[in-house]
């Protein structure tokens, strides 16, 4: 049996997920954005409680490798290599944007359908890309200005499922979209786990000491507003 720890923190979710063979069996999950830092090691030992685990029953850690949150996904990352270097253990990067997918292919198995995942990277911009139902790749990962016009082309073919945190804003500028449909799901790392899986049985690790998260653009540091800090 492998037991895997999936971190998502690349968005105002914080969710931790263990999984037996891509089957979820604990989970914990917070959306106070500020709060990532506090909740990731008290849910990974409550969810390995939960299971009457210890965490070197683990067989990899898989994080949510971006894009999303500078600050989130540097804590989801620095945990997980923590603890694959003090384990032993392999660790698993997955796409934030294909996991976020996975949620909708999980419960809609229509086979005519684009899923759409967006994760909302502030004003009118979004970190998108477009799966098949199969998770396979239709147009690679991309950040957006969204606008009337956006999406116009695939839409006029095909029905596309949007789903992530942006789709309230993306929705009102698409709601005229007869092919546009919007439905509630969110990165979470109930959504890593068969993902995870897969590129564990394939092997599909990356290395512990080197990996970076998937940031897509570089951040950009706001004027502090604590005062004497510049």
């Amino acid at each position: 049996m492998a037991y895997i720890l999936s971190i998502e923190t690349a968005t105002a979710i914080c969710s931790i997920s263990l999984s037996c063979d891509g089957k979820v069996v604990a989970y914990r999950e917070q959306s106070n954005g500020n709060s990532h830092s506090a909740c990731v090691l008290p849910f990974i030992d409550e969810i390995l409680h939960e299971a009457h685990l210890s965490q070197q029953d683990l067989s990899a850690v898989a994080v949510s490798e971006g894009p999303g949150s500078y600050t989130g996904l540097r804590i989801g990352v620095s945990t997980a290599k923590g603890l694959c270097a003090a384990l032993g253990i392999p660790l698993i990067a997955v796409s934030t944007l294909k996991s976020i997918a996975n949620g909708v292919h999980e419960q809609d198995h229509r086979s005519n359908i684009l899923i759409c995942p967006m994760i909302d990277a502030r004003r009118m911009e979004v970190y998108c890309a477009l799966y098949d139902q199969q998770l396979e790749i239709v147009q690679p990962v991309d950040n957006k200005i969204i606008d009337k016009n956006s999406f116009a082309d695939v839409l006029s073919e095909q029905e596309v499922v949007f789903c992530g945190d942006a789709n309230e804003k993306v929705s009102s500028m698409l709601s005229y979209q007869p092919k546009a449909e919007f439905v509630d799901v969110k990165a979470s790392a109930n959504y890593m786990a068969l993902p995870a899986y897969q590129q564990f049985l394939k092997q599909d690790f990356v290395d512990v000491a080197y990996f970076e998260p998937f940031y897509l653009k570089s951040f950009q540091s706001a004027v502090s507003k604590v005062k004497g800090l510049k």
